[in-house]
């Protein structure tokens, strides 16, 4: 897991790759609840369309 520090130039972990496993971590528990947000709008408003019909 290096692609930290070919990107940037540094290595803020001393190459154990602990900030990388954090940074990919925050990024995909980032993506999930962005896609949870937008799947329980979605569900929330279709449930309101049937409840006031």
């Amino acid at each position: 897991m290096d692609w930290f520090e070919q990107l940037f130039g540094v290595s803020p972990d001393g190459g154990s790759g602990a900030t990388e496993a954090l940074y990919t971590a925050a990024a995909a528990a980032l993506v999930v609840a962005i896609v949870a947000r937008r799947r329980l709008v979605a569900w929330t408003r279709k449930s309101r369309g049937r409840s006031q019909h």
